[in-house]
């Protein structure tokens, strides 16, 4: 399955493996020495739960910065469906390298099979509706991008990156800058100014009369903050097709379904990335 995600990630693969390896390496790893240096091994991973499967080529990096001579073949790709006991993989290498891998290469592919399983459950809820579940920047640190990555491979859609491709005003800003029409201004200035990397605009509003400020400023992308289900109807009907709407604030899987059947565009939700349990899954030696 083909995953359409804008960022590259080779060079984030690349970093976040480096990072585990070394974190959890380090010098040298005291207990596999005492597995002969040169002994081959063989081993299988096993999904212990049902959810989607990402992370692939997390683990295969991790292996291979061990062994690079080690041969792994998936019997399944990132964002498919896995069955509990399902067979995910083989592996042959190095034993020493397989064992000291074993460990950070579990690890980013439970973290990120959890937020992908996640995604989807919530992407599941809301099918057939106008609605989007999106991400938020509430992320691991370090593992943001790998983590909107899983997001994707799960059917949710993905919110700004960072602070530095898009501008999202919120309460605070709007404050700071002397209202809701001052706000806009200035993002606009500021984001003709970086028009290499802003994105978009949107600003966060609280109740109907700020949309309708919102809306009189320019705004084309309009964050709903803890709007209950009867304003988030009235806002869309105020905005009539004008910005796109985005839902945020308590979003769960109970309450997704009624709040994209508002009408809204967007919804975003924390918990995608950021209440995450780690998916079950297995590695093994055999033979």
């Amino acid at each position: 399955m083909t995953i359409e995600f804008d960022y590259p990630l080779a060079a984030e693969i690349t970093r976040n493996v480096d990072a585990a390896l070394t974190e959890d390496v380090g010098p040298g790893d005291l207990t596999a020495s005492l597995v002969p240096g040169e002994r081959p091994a063989r081993a299988t991973v096993i999904s212990r739960e049902a959810g989607i499967l990402c992370g692939c080529a997390w683990f295969d990096q991790c292996i291979a910065s061990l062994d690079p001579n080690a041969r792994i073949v998936w019997h399944a790709t990132d964002g498919e469906r896995i069955a509990a006991d399902q067979l995910l993989c083989e592996i042959e290498g190095n034993g020493r390298a397989l064992l000291t891998a074993e460990r950070s290469a579990l690890n980013f592919l439970q973290l990120l099979s959890a937020v992908a399983s996640k995604a989807r459950a919530y992407a599941d809820l809301i099918a057939g509706t106008a609605a989007q579940v999106v991400d938020t920047r509430k992320t691991l640190p370090g593992l943001r991008i790998a983590q909107k990555y899983a997001v994707r491979a799960g059917g949710g859609g993905s919110h700004r990156l960072a602070l530095w491709d898009a501008i999202l005003i919120k309460e605070n800003h709007i404050h700071a800058a002397g209202g809701i029409a001052s706000a806009m201004a200035a993002a606009q200035t500021v984001a003709a100014g970086a028009a290499d990397r802003c994105q978009f605009i949107q600003i966060e509003v609280e109740n109907l009369d700020e949309l309708n400020q919102a809306l009189a400023a320019g705004a084309r992308m309009i964050l709903l903050d803890n709007f209950d289900n009867d304003l988030l109807r009235r806002a869309v009907a105020i905005n009539a097709g004008r910005a796109v709407l985005e839902a945020s604030g308590n979003v769960t899987l109970d309450t997704i379904r009624a709040i994209a059947e508002t009408g809204v565009d967007r919804i975003s939700v924390g918990a995608l990335t950021k209440d995450v349990k780690a998916l079950d899954l297995s590695m093994r030696f055999v033979g």
